[in-house]
């Protein structure tokens, strides 16, 4: 668990780099073609941002699975009952943690499950739209660079 959290400070100090430089392209001396590296800054940027939420996701996982059968009154897992209705506890029969995508699912003995934590949904959502914005960005700046040779050419 204290190596998620490290991750996550980690993809967090990487954030506050990438989005310094992204600022950065705003002052006077800024490296030429701007466009380009302002596009590759912004994929940086939206991809440590990714890794900080999935990152944050992840130890949570990581902290649910962890607690489950570490000591008296660890079973069923803390995450599946803290927070939940006595009848839901009295039927839970395990639990199910998956990291792509983060979810920890509780398992009642009917076969129907619950998520033991709603955040993991916008997390999931939050990385993937974040890695998606990245990858569009890297794109875009070979675009905006194959044009700048084509119109060289001309």
């Amino acid at each position: 668990m204290i190596a998620g959290l490290g991750v996550f400070a980690i993809c967090a100090l990487g954030v506050l780099i990438a989005a310094v430089s992204v600022l950065a392209m705003a002052l006077p001396g800024r490296p030429q073609p701007w466009a380009v590296h302002l596009l590759h800054r912004a994929a940086w940027l939206a991809a440590a941002c990714a890794a900080a939420v999935y990152a944050l996701g992840l130890t949570g996982v990581l902290a649910s699975q962890l607690a489950y059968n570490d000591g008296a009154d660890s079973v069923p897992a803390p995450a599946c009952r803290d927070g939940f209705s006595a009848d839901t506890v009295r039927h839970l029969v395990r639990h199910e943690a998956s990291y792509l995508p983060l979810r920890f699912d509780c398992v009642r003995d009917d076969g129907t499950t619950y998520p033991s934590d709603p955040n993991y949904g916008w997390m999931n959502w939050t990385t993937l739209l974040l890695g998606v914005c990245a990858a569009l960005f890297v794109i875009g700046a070979g675009c905006v660079t194959e044009f700048r040779a084509r119109k060289a050419l001309r």
